[in-house]
């Protein structure tokens, strides 16, 4: 197991204890002096990080391996979704905006595993990145606008319209993407089925 991977296990792990630490009713609302909501976001904060710091060290000490890059997904998306529905829950993100956002992330999960099973690599694109950076800011903003900063809790409400945004638009891009990839295989296949006709 390499340091990449370990990061990447280490932010799993850090899903379950972000849910405890949002939910639970602890005595005074404080976790080692400190208010829940800013342990909570201390939490996500540190996780978020591992998600950018795993993936650089991969690249850099070229250690990209086939189960870290099926495992970074899946925790980025038990990340998100885990402090997405813990929101809903305390009542600082409307529900239907939350199911839109993971429905998404469901919805782009089955696409990718279709174009695998035809050979197709989507690489990122700007717009994914964009809605990542937004979904942090917006749930890091949430958390401490529920808690002890509740000024910040409208820039948290704009940031999840942004979050929303993206997703929905940036999901449009992916499947235009999907298709314009598989139609130009599907052309290549064509060619060389014309080409061996004719040999």
């Amino acid at each position: 197991m390499n340091l990449p991977n370990t990061l990447t296990l280490v932010r799993m792990f850090l899903v379950p204890l972000l849910v405890v630490v949002l939910l639970t009713e602890f005595e005074g609302r404080q976790i080692l002096g400190m208010p829940k909501e800013i342990a909570g976001a201390v939490i996500f904060a540190v996780a978020s990080i591992t998600d950018w710091l795993d993936g650089y060290l991969a690249r850099r000490r070229r250690q990209v391996t086939w189960l870290g890059q099926m495992l970074d997904p899946i925790a980025d998306k038990l990340l998100t979704s885990a402090a997405f529905i813990s929101l809903v829950q305390l009542g600082l993100a409307a529900a239907w905006m939350v199911a839109l956002i993971i429905g998404r992330e469901f919805a782009i999960t089955a696409l990718r595993s279709v174009a695998y099973t035809k050979g197709i690599t989507i690489p990122a694109s700007p717009l994914g990145k964009i809605k990542m950076v937004s979904q942090v800011t917006a749930i890091l903003l949430l958390i401490v606008g529920g808690g002890p900063l509740p000024m910040l809790a409208p820039l948290g409400q704009a940031a999840l319209w942004l979050v929303m945004l993206t997703a929905v638009v940036s999901a449009i891009d992916y499947y235009r993407r999907f298709q314009r990839l598989l139609n130009a295989r599907v052309t290549d296949v064509n060619i060389v089925r014309e080409r061996r006709k004719v040999s």
